[in-house]
């Protein structure tokens, strides 16, 4: 067996005001929604490599149950690797975006920054270093 991607399907409370953020502020592209038009449950966008599908809490716990007492943001970071970092937050940082650990190396040769999302998912943009 061979695992060929893993695309995040996260909890939101609102997937229109989620496209919004992640469109206009992060500067993904919208992909598909569910439905096309009216209150959405889903969406996908797309920034380089990386895919994210949102899922309204009230369609996700009809589908999942279990995910009844969860929250949307919860204890889930995401780690997203990218070139350009100073780009990046450059980007971000004009765009108002809340940043909760700024520019920094670490010892595992990364430079590093992490924002917090409009549902309180916490991301992680990450650029090895140069050697």
């Amino acid at each position: 067996m061979k695992l060929k991607s893993l695309t995040p399907n996260l909890m939101v409370n609102d997937v229109e005001e989620t496209i919004e953020y992640y469109t206009d502020i992060l500067g993904f592209t919208l992909l598909k929604t569910v439905p096309e038009k009216g209150e959405l449950d889903w969406a996908m966008v797309k920034r380089g490599d990386i895919v994210l599908m949102f899922q309204s809490k009230k369609s996700l716990t009809n589908e999942l149950p279990r995910l009844k007492g969860e929250k949307p943001g919860g204890g889930l970071t995401l780690y997203i690797q990218v070139e350009n970092i100073t780009e990046l937050h450059e980007e971000l940082y004009d765009n108002e975006v809340e940043i909760i650990s700024d520019l920094e190396s670490t010892f595992y040769d990364t430079i590093e920054f992490t924002i917090v999302d409009v549902n309180g998912y916490i991301l992680t943009f990450s650029e090895e270093k140069a050697p």
